[in-house]
This record gives structure tokens, sequence and C-alpha cells, in this order.
């Protein structure tokens, strides 16, 4: 089993616009110098994401119970610069009504 401390961790969430969902990634300030690509690592964080939570039922929900102007966090994803994941904490929101 991998360190926690291994990689960097990004965190994972959805913006509400009036006109989509936007996937969005927060880099921490400090990340590995071997992170090269930001569209690279971003795509791999939303492969990662995608592979642990339904992708369809996940919007569904955002888009029904969050307004615009929202960002709805689903978690975070921690990866070594080569691709690795070293651990994820993902999870579909719901809004407590």
């Amino acid at each position: 089993m991998s360190d926690d401390t291994e990689g960097d961790r990004f965190l994972v969430g959805i913006h509400v616009t009036e006109e989509q969902l936007e996937f969005v990634v927060r880099v921490p300030s400090e990340i590995d110098s071997e992170w090269r690509d930001p569209e690279a690592f971003q795509q791999l964080v939303a492969e990662v994401t995608w592979e642990h939570l339904d992708q369809e039922s996940t919007l569904r929900a955002i888009a029904s119970a969050f307004s615009p102007g929202e960002t709805v966090m689903l978690g975070s994803v921690r990866l070594k610069p080569d691709g690795t994941v070293v651990a994820h904490e993902l999870s579909t929101p719901e809004r407590v009504k």
C-alpha cells in the first residue's frame, strides 16, 4: 500500500453555469516539477474521477440540485507524475433539503 503523502492531491469539482457543467481541477500551489503538461494531468484526473463515479448520474444529480455559480466538490485524487493513482476520495454530492 502506498503512503498517502506520495503524489500530488488534486481537488475535483463541477462548476455549475447557466449553460453547462464544467469539470474543474484545483491544483496544489506546490506541485511536483515532473508534471509538465497541465492538460495531460487534468485529463488524467478526469479519467480517474469517472472510473470511480458514474458520470451521467453524478452530472444529473448536480444539474437538478445546484444553482448556477455554485461549485460542487466531488473529492480528491492523489497522483504521481508517472500517472500512478496513489489514492482517491470521491463521492457523488447530495443536497440536504
